[in-house]
This record gives structure tokens, sequence and C-alpha cells, in this order.
């Protein structure tokens, strides 16, 4: 292991010790965040503002950003809707995911996810994967546990290509930049939707998976208004 590695191993576990009892449900102190208000907005706003604002990947296009955890029971509640929202969001809207390993437990999950973004079978895994552990109730916590999981769904990628994905340097980069956009959004739970690189919202403000989805629209149609 080199130094580079190792500083981002001790910033990720400095990050995560800022977790107090992390969980599905569990809070991170909302550093640098602001309330908002938008015209004809309740009292108690449905999302926070992020300040800074934090970049985003595509400037061309409204980012939505959902940060998932595949074994946060929450995140697996709220597929359905974000899934439903994504078939059929508008053109100027560009959906991304993020799977930050806030605690060090996260971590086989978030290299899961970006070893099949890496390898292009994230749309043949998704579900599959979020269905494995909580329909099925498989932890799924060991990398060999998961390549196994990930040859039975026949999507071209066997046990050790998809277990020597999950270490690679692609993966490690995307875990990095993970836990950075995290850090600037400062995300209290999972899920979290950030839009635009400026709000930030979830159940705990939104109320509601619903709820979550009527603030994603609604400040992903000001923001393109005002591009």
């Amino acid at each position: 292991m080199n130094k580079v590695e190792q500083k981002a191993i001790l910033a990720r576990r400095q990050f995560a010790k800022q977790l107090v009892g992390v969980s599905a449900l569990g809070t991170l102190p909302a550093v640098g965040l602001g309330w908002s208000s938008i015209a004809g907005a309740q009292s108690t706003q449905p999302f926070k503002v992020i300040e800074p604002a934090m970049p985003t990947q595509d400037e061309s296009s409204v980012e939505v950003l959902e940060f998932f955890w595949f074994g946060c029971p929450h995140c697996y509640a709220f597929e359905p809707s974000i899934n439903e929202w994504s078939a059929s969001k508008p053109d100027y809207v560009n959906f991304v995911r993020e799977a930050p390993p806030l605690n060090p437990s996260w971590e086989q999950h978030s290299r899961a996810y970006y070893a099949a973004q890496a390898l292009g079978i994230v749309d043949g895994m998704f579900d599959a994967m979020f269905d494995e552990i909580h329909k099925k109730r498989k932890p799924m916590r060991k990398p060999e546990r998961i390549g196994q999981f990930i040859e039975t769904l026949d999507l071209g990628v066997s046990e050790a290509d998809f277990v020597k994905a999950m270490d690679s340097f692609a993966v490690n980069t995307a875990i990095k930049r993970s836990m950075l956009r995290a850090q600037q959004a400062g995300i209290q739970a999972v899920p979290s939707v950030v839009i635009n690189g400026k709000y930030l919202t979830g159940n705990s403000l939104a109320g509601s998976h619903q709820g979550i989805i009527d603030v994603i629209n609604e400040l992903a149609a000001k923001e393109h208004e005002a591009a």
C-alpha cells in the first residue's frame, strides 16, 4: 500500500468517526448547511441549501444525485419511487448515484456498485443486489460471495473478474470521489438526494418518498429555468 492509499484510508476513517452510531438512520452534523425559502414554500423547508454549492459532473444539465447504501432498508424502500421518477425525468436532468462507504461495514457494497459501474453492468445488477440483501436476507459482505452472485446473473462477468474489479484502480478512485462528494454535501442520512449541487433533501426533510420526488421536481425545474 502506497502513501496516497494510506492517506485515503485515513481520511475515510476520520470521516466515518464523525458518524455517531451510524446506521441507515444515522445522522451527521450538517456542516455548512443553512435553511432557504422559495416563493410559496412552507415555513419548515423540505430541503436544505448546501453552502458552498458542490460541483456537479456536467454543468450543461441539472444534476440529481442520490446517495445510497445497498444495505440500507430505507434506500431499498425508496428505490421504486426514484426508479419510477428516473424513467420519466426531464431530458435536462442528469441522474447519478454515489455509494460512499460512510461506515467500514458498507465498503464491500460500495465496491460492488462501482465495480459494476466500471464493468458496465449496473442496470443488470442494481435491483438484484438490493433484492438479494433485503428480500433473501443475505448480507453480501464478502467480495467472493458478491462475485459468485454477480456470476449467477449471466451478465457476462465471472466471479473472478468481478472480485478483481472490486479492488481495481477505477473502483478505488470512485470510492475516494464518493467520500469527497458526501463531505461536500454534508449528508445526514441515506437515502439523501442533492439537486444540482445546491439543495439537499431526504426522508427526514421531505417527510416521505413522494415528498422527496416533489422536491426534486420543483428544484430541478427551478434550476433549469434559471440556467
